[in-house]
């Protein structure tokens, strides 16, 4: 049983480096023998060529795109606990802010949450017009990949930022697929003042020190939409990353995963982003350090966290991160993180 368990994995690794690395966009235009080469020979994706220059760069100095989907078992038989975001959250709220679940899609029931209960669909839409705003989210996937946010100004309905009528919305709640309803968060105002029109979530991730047995966070970027990414602010969909200095909080210029553009300020908004300065930042990474040490069965966590005004709200928790939006910043096979993907055994 454990040999047939060991080639399954082994499968699935082989089927993940075909569609997530062999066959990755190429947002680069980077030459078809290069994108053979560079996933055949260390296991990274097209445009990891380009983003990380191994024009002039060593490509053994980086983490590939296949060393983090190898990561992505280190929290096992734990990691499906972090990659249901409705199991996590209903466990993460007895230690911290998370946005309320309303309502949970079950295979076309609904299972109304904390009390809650919904008849029907046109219900779960009255529900919009009660609140004002709330977030439906895919149970399992990540990315920003299906999110839709919500809102109703007394008027009309918006989706993503785009009006719907009554009936459009009530379909959109009928989409097929394992989903669930939660509230919208307001996030502080220093996001707002560089845009406003995506909920803009920092990627913090914290790391469980081997000599020390004691979790510390180890990277933060603060990622940021754009007219281009609609109502998310996922790197993946080519939204604006910028690195945060764990010790200050402070902003570095922003980067996309799309192209090489540098970017000081915001380009839609011309707000600066470049020394911008994350508030009260010794309390909230102190805080999520603190939450983290909550699950001592864990070996990392990347928290998407999102500043309100008060303080902070998890908005979802990932059994890994991926290396992009940190080896922007340099190189991480003989970094921090390389070094913890070996106490692992997840590279040599």
């Amino acid at each position: 049983m454990q040999f047939l368990s060991t080639l399954v994995d082994k499968m699935k690794l082989m089927a993940l480096w075909v569609i997530r690395v062999l066959c990755a966009p190429n947002h680069f235009k980077v030459p078809f023998y290069k994108r053979i080469y560079y996933a055949v020979f260390g296991g990274y994706m097209v445009d990891q060529v380009a983003m990380y220059d191994f024009k002039h760069k060593d490509k053994k100095q980086y983490l590939s795109e296949f060393d983090w989907y190898r990561s992505r078992g280190i929290n096992n038989p734990y990691s499906n606990m972090l990659n249901n975001k409705v199991v996590f959250a209903q466990i993460v709220e007895r230690y911290c802010s998370t946005p309320e679940i309303y309502c949970v899609m079950k295979g076309g029931r609904l299972a109304g949450m904390n009390g809650r209960r919904f008849e029907s669909y046109e219900q779960l839409a009255d529900l919009l017009n009660e609140v004002g705003a709330y977030v439906i989210k895919p149970v399992g996937r990540g990315k920003g990949i299906g999110v839709k946010i919500l809102k109703y100004n007394g008027k009309g309905y918006m989706c993503n930022g785009e009006p719907v009528t009554r009936e459009e919305l009530i379909a959109i709640l009928k989409a097929k697929g394992e989903k669930f309803v939660c509230a919208f968060a307001e996030q502080a105002e220093y996001l707002n003042k560089i845009y406003a029109n995506s909920a803009n979530t920092l990627r913090m991730i914290a790391l469980r020190n081997a000599k020390t047995n004691r979790f510390e966070l180890c990277f933060a970027v603060q990622r940021i939409g754009a007219a281009w990414t609609g109502a998310v602010d996922n790197g993946s969909m080519g939204g604006l990353v910028a690195n945060v200095d764990i010790e200050t909080g402070v902003l570095s210029e922003a980067r996309t995963l799309h192209n090489l553009t540098v970017y000081e300020t915001h380009p839609d908004t011309r707000a600066q982003i470049k020394g911008a300065v994350i508030p009260n930042w010794d309390k909230l990474k102190t805080e999520v350090v603190a939450v983290s040490e909550h699950f001592p069965y864990l070996d990392i966590i990347a928290w998407d966290i999102l500043p309100t005004d008060d303080g902070f709200t998890v908005i979802e928790a990932n059994t890994s991160s991926g290396v992009n939006i940190i080896q922007l910043w340099g190189p991480q096979r003989y970094g921090r993180l390389g070094e913890f993907y070996r106490e692992h055994g997840i590279i040599k």
